[in-house]
């Protein structure tokens, strides 16, 4: 009987559902106890991760067994994908299955930040009444920029569309002639890197971390946006200067910013220290593309693909 080994919070439904008949270790506190992940993964035909388990190296090395790992998401920066394929491991990330949810979080986050109007809670039931200092702006005629144009971005185009945003999308990847640059629905302008960060007021990134995004977004592509615009990062920490963005903040230079991910996962208190004091900043632990419809349907598709695979198809 084949041992699947899952090291990060998944829907139990799915488990039930999708790996009956399967010897399976449902343990999402592995990913905090190292010795106990190698240890459970030692003898393990298959691995399902999300994010924060990293397989590669020795705990890699030391899952002899391995045939399957599943990637509750879409990001395999944490799994080391070459040395996968050079053994013959199989590695199914969970394709489109989050996608909904990282557009919606990326709207939300713009309509917030371009607001300015929503954590003023606790000065008006203490008896204040700040009208002119919360009068923010409209959604509405703003440019949103796409770092990247793949799933997830055509996703938030077809959501910033509706609000009556222009588009612009910045793609190396995507031939000219895709047809993802002309969508039925919305109009989308084909950018290069630089024209997209000095024309977007509102920068959203969807790239993976890689050698030629790493520090993507830095001190100087910052300096280039145009005063008063809001950048978003639900992509991957690594890709923006983060000390740079929070002085862009703290000097007002950038109207606002929303980060759910970081170059540290988990953001430890030194981490965390750029942060302290940043106006206008959103902060979250890396959720964007978590919702409980998301969950279940990354969790259904992962295992759906693991036990494929352990059955031969």
């Amino acid at each position: 009987m084949s041992r699947i080994v899952i090291s990060e919070f998944m829907d139990e439904d799915a488990i039930r559902d999708e790996l009956s008949g399967f010897d399976t270790l449902y343990d999402p506190s592995l990913v905090e106890r190292p010795d106990a992940l190698a240890a459970a993964v030692a003898g393990a035909d298959a691995v399902i991760v999300r994010n924060r388990t990293q397989l590669r190296g020795a705990l890699l090395a030391g899952a002899r067994d391995l045939k399957v790992v599943g990637r509750l998401g879409v990001g395999l920066d944490n799994i080391d994908v070459e040395a996968c394929e050079s053994r013959g491991i199989a590695v199914y990330p969970a394709t489109g299955a989050n996608d909904v949810a990282v557009a919606e979080y990326v709207i939300a986050t713009a309509l917030l930040l371009l607001r300015g109007a929503y954590g003023a809670t606790a000065e008006v039931a203490a008896g204040a009444w700040p009208r002119n200092a919360l009068m923010g702006r409209e959604v509405m005629g703003k440019r949103l920029g796409l770092v990247g144009f793949g799933a997830i971005a055509r996703e938030t185009a077809r959501r910033a569309a509706a609000f009556g945003m222009r588009l612009s999308a910045y793609d190396p990847f995507l031939a000219v002639d895709d047809p993802a640059w002309r969508p039925e629905e919305y109009e989308v302008e084909r950018s290069s890197l630089d024209d997209l960060i000095a024309r977007s007021d509102v920068l959203s990134l969807h790239v993976p971390l890689t050698p030629e995004t790493r520090g993507m977004v830095d001190a100087q592509a910052i300096a280039r946006m145009p005063e008063g615009a809001i950048l978003i990062n639900a992509a991957r920490g690594g890709v923006v200067d983060e000390a740079a963005l929070a002085e862009a903040l703290r000097d007002r230079r950038l109207g606002g910013a929303a980060l759910d991910v970081y170059v540290r996962e988990p953001v430890d208190a030194a981490a965390g220290a750029v942060f302290m004091n940043v106006p206008n900043l959103i902060l979250t632990p890396h959720i964007a593309g978590v919702t409980q419809e998301s969950n279940v349907r990354v969790s259904a598709v992962t295992a759906r693909a693991v036990r494929r695979h352990l059955r031969g198809g």
